[in-house]
């Protein structure tokens, strides 16, 4: 349940306030957006920084000696130095950026492959999104490296016990989740990097998620690497990135060829720049990171843990109408998840579901959110999903809750 003195250090309708989307009517009701853990919506302070970026000092970066372009590296570069700041990394160098989480994963998977050998074992959880799936599979299928899953319990819990036993000598990386897309489970990302780096595995983190509601110290977590989007954590699209652990990083081959990734090149060798640019080949998302830094900057501005507090609240209410009602089965309930609610609804498809909420100006998201083998393992087709952000109110959770009797009571 939410802390209630959190509660009142946070004013949601503030934060709405900030959101010009969140004005507008969704077929003739009020937009009530609950699928920010696809992608969430723009305050406004990442729109001016945007338009201020494009209309009053753009250029390359790093590439230039004039003044919009020195002005646009120290734009770019302090957007850098606030990811880390956000995540506590302990220098912004070890801050890659990238076009989003999903190229994250693959630089990291592109990188070990050059070290891996058939045999050797990554392992990671059911409860992945496909990003932190495919690129493994795709080493399983090159080189023959054997991929290993820690199994979900009822609750949505990962099994730890099953996961330290997955782990050996030829164990090379571990991967999972910060917060599930899906289940909204928040994983004990520490214990399972002190299991993994006693074997001499990597660990990788996805926080696409817990980035946004977790409050993440990566210097705490002891993760090698740690994924985030910036879509999610309400900047632009089209940037994302990692953290990595200095020795992690440099042990790294680059990724890809191209300008700014070398420091020298000669018809007959080539010589890479040191960390992180020899990630970043090529021209970067200058203005999808300045307007990460924008948005970050803004979201340090709240008290996260009053956020947090205030979206599980938000979470608990709507449980709290829906959660006896015998139709109504909700996909993961493990103590201390976060604010994403994933359900079914008896006898009705959840496109359907999604497709009638919409008549009501609910946005929800449906499908397998990116994360097949886990609906496998719920044995589930599809499901229905609302997630919560700092903008949502209880009067949002009512109307989900009022829309989705509604569209149930259509059915049948």
């Amino acid at each position: 349940m939410a802390d209630g003195s959190a509660l009142n250090r946070f004013d949601p309708y503030a934060a709405r306030a900030q959101f010009p989307i969140l004005s507008r009517q969704v077929n003739g009701k009020p937009l009530i957006y609950l699928d920010s853990a696809a992608s969430a919506q723009k305050p406004r302070a990442v729109i001016d920084a945007l338009t201020h970026a494009m209309e009053g000092s753009y250029a390359n970066v790093h590439r230039g000696l004039h003044t919009l372009a020195n002005e646009t590296t120290d734009a770019f570069e302090a957007a850098r130095e606030t990811t880390a700041r956000f995540l506590n990394a302990e220098t912004p160098d070890q801050i890659v950026w990238t076009k989003g989480g999903t190229e994250a994963f693959n630089l990291v998977a592109a990188g070990l492959g050059q070290t891996l050998q058939a045999g050797d074992e990554i392992v990671i959880s059911q409860m992945e999104h496909h990003a932190n799936i495919v690129p493994w599979h795709m080493l399983r299928e090159r080189l023959g490296v054997v991929l290993k899953w820690a199994p979900v319990r009822d609750d949505g819990a990962l099994d730890m016990e099953a996961l330290a036993a997955l782990i050996g000598p030829r164990t090379r990386l571990v991967g999972v989740t910060h917060m599930s897309n899906v289940l909204g489970t928040v994983n004990d990302v520490r214990a399972v990097a002190d299991l993994a780096h006693a074997a001499g595995a990597l660990v990788l983190v996805d926080g696409c998620q817990g980035a946004v509601h977790c409050r993440p110290d990566v210097q705490a977590l002891d993760c090698d690497f740690y994924i985030f989007t910036g879509h999610k954590l309400y900047g632009p699209t089209g940037i994302g990135g990692m953290y990595g652990k200095r020795a992690a990083l440099e042990a790294l081959p680059p990724y890809q060829g191209g300008g700014e990734m070398m420091a020298t090149v000669t018809e007959d060798t080539v010589t890479y720049a040191g960390i992180p640019h020899r990630f970043e080949a090529g021209t970067p998302p200058i203005l999808e990171a300045i307007g990460l830094g924008a948005a970050l900057e803004w979201f340090m501005g709240f008290d996260r843990d009053a956020v947090a507090a205030h979206e599980m609240a938000l979470y608990d209410h709507v449980v709290g109408r829906l959660g006896d009602r015998e139709w109504l089965r909700i996909i993961g309930e493990a103590p201390g998840k976060g604010a994403i609610l994933t359900f079914t609804v008896a006898d009705i498809h959840a496109h359907d579901v999604a497709q009638i909420l919409d008549r009501y100006g609910v946005a929800v998201r449906a499908g397998v959110h990116c994360a097949e083998p886990l609906s496998r393992r719920f044995r589930i087709t599809a499901s229905a999903r609302a997630s919560f952000a700092l903008y949502n109110t209880v009067e949002d959770a009512d109307a989900f809750v009022d829309a989705l009797i509604k569209a149930r009571e259509f059915f049948v």
